[in-house]
Protein backbone atom coordinates (compact mmCIF):
# COMPACT_ATOMS: atom_id res chain seq x y z
CA UNK A 1 0.00 0.00 0.00
CA UNK A 2 1.41 3.29 -0.62
CA UNK A 3 1.54 6.19 1.45
CA UNK A 4 -0.76 9.28 0.34
CA UNK A 5 0.33 12.67 0.70
CA UNK A 6 -2.07 15.83 0.17
CA UNK A 7 0.50 18.04 -1.67
CA UNK A 8 -0.32 21.88 -1.47
CA UNK A 9 1.36 22.31 -4.69
CA UNK A 10 -0.98 20.13 -6.72
CA UNK A 11 -4.32 20.39 -4.05
CA UNK A 12 -5.02 16.96 -4.51
CA UNK A 13 -3.68 14.00 -2.59
CA UNK A 14 -1.00 11.90 -4.53
CA UNK A 15 0.83 8.34 -3.96
CA UNK A 16 4.05 9.03 -2.25
CA UNK A 17 7.37 8.12 -4.85
CA UNK A 18 10.66 9.22 -3.01
CA UNK A 19 13.58 10.43 -5.14
CA UNK A 20 15.74 7.33 -4.09
CA UNK A 21 13.90 4.11 -3.20
CA UNK A 22 13.47 3.80 0.42
CA UNK A 23 14.74 7.18 1.59
CA UNK A 24 13.02 10.29 2.37
CA UNK A 25 14.94 13.79 2.04
CA UNK A 26 12.39 16.03 4.30
CA UNK A 27 12.88 19.78 5.43
CA UNK A 28 10.67 21.23 8.00
CA UNK A 29 11.03 25.23 8.41
CA UNK A 30 12.26 25.34 11.79
CA UNK A 31 11.88 28.55 14.81
CA UNK A 32 13.29 31.94 14.62
CA UNK A 33 14.81 31.44 17.99
CA UNK A 34 14.67 35.25 20.09
CA UNK A 35 11.60 33.60 22.54
CA UNK A 36 10.26 30.37 23.65
CA UNK A 37 8.24 28.79 21.37
CA UNK A 38 4.08 29.24 21.48
CA UNK A 39 1.77 26.31 21.02
CA UNK A 40 1.57 26.77 17.43
CA UNK A 41 5.04 26.51 16.78
CA UNK A 42 5.05 23.25 18.41
CA UNK A 43 2.46 21.39 16.77
CA UNK A 44 4.11 21.36 13.23
CA UNK A 45 6.97 19.67 15.56
CA UNK A 46 5.05 17.07 16.48
CA UNK A 47 3.37 17.32 13.24
CA UNK A 48 6.09 16.36 10.90
CA UNK A 49 8.00 14.47 13.76
CA UNK A 50 4.72 12.31 13.63
CA UNK A 51 4.96 12.02 9.82
CA UNK A 52 8.67 11.02 9.98
CA UNK A 53 7.83 8.38 12.55
CA UNK A 54 5.50 6.55 10.30
CA UNK A 55 7.90 6.75 7.68
CA UNK A 56 10.55 5.18 9.34
CA UNK A 57 7.88 2.40 10.67
CA UNK A 58 6.91 1.74 7.07
CA UNK A 59 10.88 1.23 6.52
CA UNK A 60 12.30 4.07 5.14
CA UNK A 61 15.30 6.21 6.01
CA UNK A 62 14.63 9.32 6.42
CA UNK A 63 17.03 12.48 6.38
CA UNK A 64 15.06 14.73 8.60
CA UNK A 65 16.57 18.58 8.18
CA UNK A 66 14.59 21.32 10.88
CA UNK A 67 16.47 24.38 10.45
CA UNK A 68 17.20 27.61 13.10
CA UNK A 69 17.02 31.00 12.10
CA UNK A 70 19.59 32.12 14.55
CA UNK A 71 19.74 36.06 12.86
CA UNK A 72 16.78 37.90 11.94
CA UNK A 73 15.28 41.43 12.55
CA UNK A 74 13.48 39.64 15.79
CA UNK A 75 16.34 38.23 17.15
CA UNK A 76 18.35 42.33 16.65
CA UNK A 77 15.48 43.56 18.50
CA UNK A 78 15.57 41.23 21.27
CA UNK A 79 19.26 41.19 21.70
CA UNK A 80 18.83 44.89 21.78
CA UNK A 81 15.97 44.96 24.52
CA UNK A 82 18.08 42.32 26.73
CA UNK A 83 21.61 43.47 26.16
CA UNK A 84 23.09 40.60 25.07
CA UNK A 85 24.73 39.19 21.87
CA UNK A 86 22.24 37.89 19.08
CA UNK A 87 24.73 34.68 18.90
CA UNK A 88 23.90 34.39 23.12
CA UNK A 89 20.12 34.99 22.73
CA UNK A 90 20.09 32.52 19.92
CA UNK A 91 21.96 29.98 21.78
CA UNK A 92 19.76 30.31 24.47
CA UNK A 93 16.51 29.61 23.26
CA UNK A 94 17.96 27.13 20.54
CA UNK A 95 18.26 24.87 23.55
CA UNK A 96 15.08 25.93 25.39
CA UNK A 97 13.38 24.70 22.29
CA UNK A 98 15.10 20.84 22.24
CA UNK A 99 14.20 20.70 25.49
CA UNK A 100 10.46 22.04 24.94
CA UNK A 101 9.82 19.84 21.99
CA UNK A 102 11.91 17.02 23.16
CA UNK A 103 9.29 16.94 26.26
CA UNK A 104 6.31 16.42 23.99
CA UNK A 105 8.47 13.60 22.60
CA UNK A 106 9.79 15.18 19.76
CA UNK A 107 12.85 13.06 17.86
CA UNK A 108 16.09 15.64 17.21
CA UNK A 109 16.52 16.18 13.70
CA UNK A 110 19.06 14.92 11.47
CA UNK A 111 20.74 17.88 10.90
CA UNK A 112 19.77 21.32 12.49
CA UNK A 113 21.46 23.93 10.47
CA UNK A 114 21.69 27.38 11.53
CA UNK A 115 22.14 30.57 9.39
CA UNK A 116 25.01 31.45 11.10
CA UNK A 117 27.23 28.91 10.22
CA UNK A 118 25.91 28.43 6.25
CA UNK A 119 26.72 32.06 5.80
CA UNK A 120 29.35 31.64 2.82
CA UNK A 121 26.31 28.77 0.83
CA UNK A 122 23.96 31.78 1.34
CA UNK A 123 26.18 34.39 -0.09
CA UNK A 124 27.35 32.00 -2.78
CA UNK A 125 23.83 31.14 -3.68
CA UNK A 126 22.95 34.75 -4.07
CA UNK A 127 25.59 35.47 -6.43
CA UNK A 128 24.63 32.68 -8.36
CA UNK A 129 20.89 33.99 -8.84
CA UNK A 130 22.45 37.18 -9.48
CA UNK A 131 24.99 35.96 -12.60
CA UNK A 132 21.30 33.82 -13.85
CA UNK A 133 19.72 37.31 -13.89
CA UNK A 134 17.00 36.33 -11.55
CA UNK A 135 18.55 39.54 -9.13
CA UNK A 136 20.39 42.46 -8.66
CA UNK A 137 22.11 44.64 -6.36
CA UNK A 138 20.64 48.13 -4.99
CA UNK A 139 22.54 50.12 -2.63
CA UNK A 140 24.41 47.49 -1.03
CA UNK A 141 20.71 45.41 -0.79
CA UNK A 142 20.30 42.59 -3.21
CA UNK A 143 16.75 41.58 -4.53
CA UNK A 144 14.90 38.83 -6.35
CA UNK A 145 13.56 39.46 -9.54
CA UNK A 146 10.13 38.32 -8.91
CA UNK A 147 8.41 38.41 -12.22
CA UNK A 148 11.85 36.99 -13.99
CA UNK A 149 10.12 33.57 -12.84
CA UNK A 150 7.32 32.88 -14.84
CA UNK A 151 5.94 30.17 -12.21
CA UNK A 152 5.97 32.86 -9.42
CA UNK A 153 2.31 31.95 -7.45
CA UNK A 154 2.60 28.48 -7.99
CA UNK A 155 2.14 26.87 -4.58
CA UNK A 156 -0.38 29.56 -3.09
CA UNK A 157 -2.12 29.44 -6.63
CA UNK A 158 -1.85 33.16 -7.51
CA UNK A 159 -1.68 34.57 -10.51
CA UNK A 160 1.53 37.35 -9.82
CA UNK A 161 -0.84 39.94 -10.74
CA UNK A 162 -2.93 39.52 -7.87
CA UNK A 163 -0.13 39.17 -5.21
CA UNK A 164 0.70 41.15 -2.84
CA UNK A 165 3.84 41.80 -0.70
CA UNK A 166 3.52 39.93 2.32
CA UNK A 167 4.70 39.31 6.01
CA UNK A 168 8.81 40.23 5.84
CA UNK A 169 8.72 41.61 2.71
CA UNK A 170 9.87 45.71 2.86
CA UNK A 171 8.72 47.53 -0.25
CA UNK A 172 11.12 50.18 -0.85
CA UNK A 173 12.27 52.91 -3.50
CA UNK A 174 15.42 50.69 -4.22
CA UNK A 175 13.57 48.12 -6.26
CA UNK A 176 12.96 47.59 -9.57
CA UNK A 177 9.13 45.98 -8.81
CA UNK A 178 7.21 46.12 -5.46
CA UNK A 179 7.35 42.52 -5.62
CA UNK A 180 10.72 42.00 -5.60
CA UNK A 181 12.24 40.66 -2.68
CA UNK A 182 15.04 40.61 -0.33
CA UNK A 183 17.96 38.52 -0.80
CA UNK A 184 21.07 40.48 1.28
CA UNK A 185 20.33 43.44 3.81
CA UNK A 186 22.86 46.43 3.83
CA UNK A 187 24.39 46.67 6.95
CA UNK A 188 22.99 49.09 9.72
CA UNK A 189 24.91 51.01 12.88
CA UNK A 190 24.81 48.45 15.64
CA UNK A 191 23.61 45.18 13.76
CA UNK A 192 25.45 42.08 13.53
CA UNK A 193 27.22 41.57 9.89
CA UNK A 194 29.07 39.67 7.32
CA UNK A 195 31.21 40.59 4.25
CA UNK A 196 29.65 39.72 1.06
CA UNK A 197 30.51 40.89 -2.53
CA UNK A 198 27.86 44.07 -2.32
CA UNK A 199 29.04 45.10 1.42
CA UNK A 200 28.92 44.18 5.22
CA UNK A 201 24.64 42.50 5.64
CA UNK A 202 23.25 40.05 6.45
CA UNK A 203 20.58 37.78 4.61
CA UNK A 204 17.16 37.94 4.62
CA UNK A 205 14.88 35.41 5.31
CA UNK A 206 13.84 33.36 2.56
CA UNK A 207 16.96 32.36 1.41
CA UNK A 208 18.32 30.73 3.93
CA UNK A 209 15.81 27.63 3.21
CA UNK A 210 16.68 27.68 -0.06
CA UNK A 211 20.78 27.26 0.78
CA UNK A 212 20.36 25.01 3.47
CA UNK A 213 17.91 22.53 1.59
CA UNK A 214 20.55 21.96 -1.38
CA UNK A 215 23.77 22.01 1.12
CA UNK A 216 22.06 19.07 3.13
CA UNK A 217 19.58 17.56 1.01
CA UNK A 218 20.33 18.61 -2.76
CA UNK A 219 18.98 20.36 -5.55
CA UNK A 220 15.13 17.95 -5.17
CA UNK A 221 13.99 17.05 -2.18
CA UNK A 222 11.19 14.64 -1.58
CA UNK A 223 8.97 16.57 1.20
CA UNK A 224 9.17 20.26 2.32
CA UNK A 225 6.91 21.14 5.32
CA UNK A 226 5.96 23.70 7.48
CA UNK A 227 3.25 25.93 8.99
CA UNK A 228 0.30 26.85 6.65
CA UNK A 229 1.24 30.87 7.37
CA UNK A 230 4.20 30.08 5.49
CA UNK A 231 3.02 28.58 2.20
CA UNK A 232 2.98 32.91 0.70
CA UNK A 233 5.38 34.03 1.21
CA UNK A 234 8.09 32.26 2.83
CA UNK A 235 7.65 28.88 0.47
CA UNK A 236 6.47 30.84 -2.52
CA UNK A 237 9.55 32.70 -2.24
CA UNK A 238 11.92 29.75 -1.83
CA UNK A 239 10.52 28.12 -4.86
CA UNK A 240 11.15 30.88 -7.14
CA UNK A 241 14.67 31.10 -5.74
CA UNK A 242 15.76 27.46 -5.82
CA UNK A 243 14.70 26.42 -8.96
CA UNK A 244 15.78 29.34 -10.76
CA UNK A 245 19.33 28.93 -8.78
CA UNK A 246 19.63 25.25 -9.69
CA UNK A 247 16.85 24.66 -12.80
CA UNK A 248 15.66 21.80 -10.96
CA UNK A 249 12.40 20.96 -9.50
CA UNK A 250 12.73 22.01 -5.30
CA UNK A 251 10.19 19.68 -3.74
CA UNK A 252 7.89 17.15 -4.99
CA UNK A 253 5.47 17.08 -2.27
CA UNK A 254 4.58 20.25 -0.16
CA UNK A 255 2.64 19.84 3.48
CA UNK A 256 1.40 22.38 5.60
CA UNK A 257 -0.27 21.82 8.82
CA UNK A 258 -3.16 23.97 10.00
CA UNK A 259 -3.48 26.73 12.27
CA UNK A 260 -4.09 26.53 16.46
CA UNK A 261 -6.67 28.70 17.72
CA UNK A 262 -7.38 29.27 21.60
CA UNK A 263 -11.21 29.56 22.77
CA UNK A 264 -12.31 29.71 19.05
CA UNK A 265 -10.04 33.03 18.74
CA UNK A 266 -6.69 33.32 16.86
CA UNK A 267 -3.98 33.00 19.20
CA UNK A 268 -2.01 36.78 19.28
CA UNK A 269 -0.46 38.85 22.29
CA UNK A 270 -2.74 41.46 21.63
CA UNK A 271 -5.97 39.17 22.97
CA UNK A 272 -3.50 38.05 25.72
CA UNK A 273 -4.12 34.22 24.73
CA UNK A 274 -0.68 33.52 23.84
CA UNK A 275 0.42 30.00 24.96
CA UNK A 276 4.45 28.86 25.31
CA UNK A 277 5.09 25.36 25.53
CA UNK A 278 7.54 26.17 27.83
CA UNK A 279 5.04 26.81 30.03
CA UNK A 280 2.51 24.36 29.15
CA UNK A 281 4.34 21.09 29.62
CA UNK A 282 4.99 22.22 33.05
CA UNK A 283 1.25 22.62 33.79
CA UNK A 284 0.44 19.69 32.21
CA UNK A 285 1.36 15.67 30.76
CA UNK A 286 3.54 16.43 28.27
CA UNK A 287 1.65 13.10 26.41
CA UNK A 288 -1.75 14.64 26.88
CA UNK A 289 -0.35 17.26 24.75
CA UNK A 290 1.28 15.43 21.78
CA UNK A 291 -2.17 13.40 22.16
CA UNK A 292 -4.20 16.05 22.18
CA UNK A 293 -2.17 17.68 18.90
CA UNK A 294 -2.54 14.37 17.09
CA UNK A 295 -6.49 13.94 17.83
CA UNK A 296 -7.33 16.79 15.05
CA UNK A 297 -5.91 15.54 11.12
CA UNK A 298 -2.66 18.01 10.40
CA UNK A 299 -3.86 19.97 7.55
CA UNK A 300 -7.21 21.03 9.78
CA UNK A 301 -7.39 24.13 12.39
CA UNK A 302 -7.13 22.85 15.84
CA UNK A 303 -9.30 24.25 18.72
CA UNK A 304 -7.24 24.28 22.57
CA UNK A 305 -8.71 25.04 25.77
CA UNK A 306 -7.97 23.72 29.14
CA UNK A 307 -11.52 21.59 28.69
CA UNK A 308 -10.43 20.31 25.26
CA UNK A 309 -6.84 18.85 27.02
CA UNK A 310 -9.00 17.74 29.72
CA UNK A 311 -11.18 15.77 28.18
CA UNK A 312 -7.91 14.57 25.66
CA UNK A 313 -6.21 13.90 29.10
CA UNK A 314 -9.46 11.25 29.89
CA UNK A 315 -9.21 9.86 26.56
CA UNK A 316 -5.18 9.02 26.69
CA UNK A 317 -5.99 7.46 30.11
CA UNK A 318 -8.87 5.04 29.10
CA UNK A 319 -5.84 3.39 26.49
CA UNK A 320 -3.24 3.61 29.24
CA UNK A 321 -5.33 1.98 31.28
CA UNK A 322 -6.59 -0.76 29.24
CA UNK A 323 -2.34 -1.25 28.18
CA UNK A 324 -1.83 -1.23 32.07
CA UNK A 325 -4.26 -4.16 32.55
CA UNK A 326 -3.40 -6.07 30.11
CA UNK A 327 -0.04 -6.29 31.28
CA UNK A 328 -1.12 -6.78 34.81
CA UNK A 329 -3.30 -9.79 33.71
CA UNK A 330 -0.22 -11.12 31.42
CA UNK A 331 1.43 -11.35 34.45
CA UNK A 332 -0.75 -13.62 36.52
CA UNK A 333 -2.08 -15.69 33.32
CA UNK A 334 -0.79 -19.15 32.41
CA UNK A 335 0.66 -20.46 28.62
CA UNK A 336 -2.54 -22.10 27.37
CA UNK A 337 -2.62 -23.92 24.04
CA UNK A 338 -6.02 -23.57 23.36
CA UNK A 339 -6.68 -22.36 19.82
CA UNK A 340 -6.87 -18.49 20.10
CA UNK A 341 -6.44 -17.90 16.50
CA UNK A 342 -9.92 -15.44 16.32
CA UNK A 343 -8.79 -12.85 18.24
CA UNK A 344 -4.88 -12.72 17.05
CA UNK A 345 -6.92 -12.18 13.70
CA UNK A 346 -8.82 -9.91 15.52
CA UNK A 347 -5.95 -7.84 16.91
CA UNK A 348 -3.57 -8.29 13.65
CA UNK A 349 -7.03 -6.56 12.35
CA UNK A 350 -6.09 -3.13 13.78
CA UNK A 351 -2.85 -3.02 13.33
CA UNK A 352 -3.82 -3.45 9.39
CA UNK A 353 -6.77 -0.21 9.86
CA UNK A 354 -4.03 1.53 11.54
CA UNK A 355 -1.40 1.45 8.59
CA UNK A 356 -4.95 2.37 6.39
CA UNK A 357 -5.69 5.30 8.04
CA UNK A 358 -1.82 6.48 8.29
CA UNK A 359 -1.62 5.98 4.47
CA UNK A 360 -4.21 8.40 3.82
CA UNK A 361 -2.51 11.47 4.48
CA UNK A 362 -1.18 10.71 7.93
CA UNK A 363 -4.44 10.97 9.68
CA UNK A 364 -3.75 10.53 12.92
CA UNK A 365 -7.11 11.66 14.42
CA UNK A 366 -8.79 8.33 12.49
CA UNK A 367 -5.39 6.52 13.65
CA UNK A 368 -6.14 7.52 17.43
CA UNK A 369 -9.78 5.68 16.64
CA UNK A 370 -7.94 2.73 16.19
CA UNK A 371 -6.48 3.00 19.30
CA UNK A 372 -9.71 3.44 20.92
CA UNK A 373 -11.08 0.25 19.06
CA UNK A 374 -8.20 -1.09 20.41
CA UNK A 375 -8.71 -0.28 23.66
CA UNK A 376 -12.37 -1.50 23.71
CA UNK A 377 -11.66 -4.87 22.33
CA UNK A 378 -8.51 -5.07 25.02
CA UNK A 379 -11.69 -4.58 28.00
CA UNK A 380 -13.68 -6.91 26.46
CA UNK A 381 -11.11 -9.65 26.12
CA UNK A 382 -10.13 -9.24 29.87
CA UNK A 383 -14.00 -9.85 30.73
CA UNK A 384 -13.42 -13.42 29.80
CA UNK A 385 -13.31 -16.29 32.15
CA UNK A 386 -9.81 -17.46 30.77
CA UNK A 387 -7.35 -15.42 29.39
CA UNK A 388 -4.22 -16.45 27.05
CA UNK A 389 -0.68 -15.20 27.20
CA UNK A 390 -0.38 -15.35 23.50
CA UNK A 391 -3.23 -12.64 22.91
CA UNK A 392 -2.65 -10.87 26.30
CA UNK A 393 1.00 -10.25 24.20
CA UNK A 394 -0.20 -9.46 21.15
CA UNK A 395 -2.69 -6.97 22.69
CA UNK A 396 0.50 -5.52 24.71
CA UNK A 397 2.82 -5.22 21.94
CA UNK A 398 0.18 -3.80 19.21
CA UNK A 399 -0.41 -0.88 22.07
CA UNK A 400 3.67 -0.31 22.27
CA UNK A 401 3.91 -0.68 18.81
CA UNK A 402 0.66 1.73 17.35
CA UNK A 403 1.77 4.28 20.46
CA UNK A 404 5.14 4.47 19.50
CA UNK A 405 4.72 5.62 15.71
CA UNK A 406 2.77 7.76 17.35
CA UNK A 407 5.54 9.26 19.56
CA UNK A 408 3.59 8.59 22.79
CA UNK A 409 4.80 6.53 25.80
CA UNK A 410 2.59 4.51 27.67
CA UNK A 411 5.04 2.76 29.48
CA UNK A 412 5.80 4.39 32.84
CA UNK A 413 9.64 4.83 33.15
CA UNK A 414 11.23 3.89 36.23
CA UNK A 415 12.76 7.00 37.56
CA UNK A 416 16.65 7.09 37.75
CA UNK A 417 18.24 8.54 40.82
CA UNK A 418 20.98 10.99 41.39
CA UNK A 419 23.96 8.84 41.57
CA UNK A 420 22.60 6.26 38.27
CA UNK A 421 22.77 9.79 36.12
CA UNK A 422 25.87 11.06 37.69
CA UNK A 423 27.62 7.67 36.75
CA UNK A 424 26.19 7.26 33.23
CA UNK A 425 27.72 11.18 32.81
CA UNK A 426 30.86 10.07 34.10
CA UNK A 427 30.70 7.11 31.33
CA UNK A 428 30.08 10.08 28.61
CA UNK A 429 32.82 11.77 29.57
CA UNK A 430 35.29 8.86 29.28
CA UNK A 431 33.68 7.49 25.72
CA UNK A 432 34.11 11.66 24.55
CA UNK A 433 38.16 11.35 25.76
CA UNK A 434 38.24 7.85 23.84
CA UNK A 435 36.39 9.46 21.06
CA UNK A 436 34.13 7.00 21.44
CA UNK A 437 31.37 9.09 20.33
CA UNK A 438 28.71 7.07 19.52
CA UNK A 439 28.32 5.75 22.55
CA UNK A 440 28.75 9.19 24.42
CA UNK A 441 25.82 10.60 21.76
CA UNK A 442 24.33 6.95 22.75
CA UNK A 443 24.24 8.16 26.44
CA UNK A 444 22.67 11.56 26.04
CA UNK A 445 19.96 9.80 24.11
CA UNK A 446 19.19 7.46 26.52
CA UNK A 447 19.13 10.11 29.66
CA UNK A 448 17.06 12.36 27.27
CA UNK A 449 14.43 9.22 26.82
CA UNK A 450 14.77 9.49 30.50
CA UNK A 451 13.52 12.87 31.10
CA UNK A 452 17.28 13.95 31.41
CA UNK A 453 18.43 17.25 30.08
CA UNK A 454 22.50 17.51 29.59
CA UNK A 455 23.87 20.93 29.04
CA UNK A 456 27.76 20.37 28.15
CA UNK A 457 29.50 23.72 29.75
CA UNK A 458 33.13 25.03 29.78
CA UNK A 459 32.69 23.95 33.48
CA UNK A 460 31.86 20.43 32.90
CA UNK A 461 28.19 18.93 32.30
CA UNK A 462 25.46 20.26 34.22
CA UNK A 463 21.58 17.58 34.29
CA UNK A 464 18.38 18.65 35.52
CA UNK A 465 15.19 16.65 34.80
CA UNK A 466 12.83 17.84 32.08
Amino acid sequence: MAINIYNTLTRKKEPFQPLEEGKVKMYVCGPTVYNYIHIGNARPAIVFDTVRRYFEYRGYDVHYVLNFTDVDDKLIKAANEMGEGVTDIANRFITAYKEDVGALGVKEAVDHPRVTENMDEIISFIQGLIDKGFAYEAGGDVYFRTRSFDQYGKLSHQSIDELRSGSRIEVGDKKEDPLDFTLWKDAKEGEITWDSPWGSGRPGWHIECSAMAKKYLGETIDIHAGGQDLTFPHHENEIAQSEAHNGESFARYWMHNGYINIDNEKMSKSLGNFILAHDLVKKHDPQVIRFFMLSVQYRHPINFSDELLKGAKSSFDRIKNAYENIQHRKESTMSLEDDQGEWLDKVAGFKEQFIKEMDDDFNTANAISVLFDLTKAANLYLQEDQTHEKVLTAFQELFEELTGVLGIQLQAQEELLDEEVDALIEERKQARKNRDFARADQIRDELKDRNIILEDTSQGTRWKRG
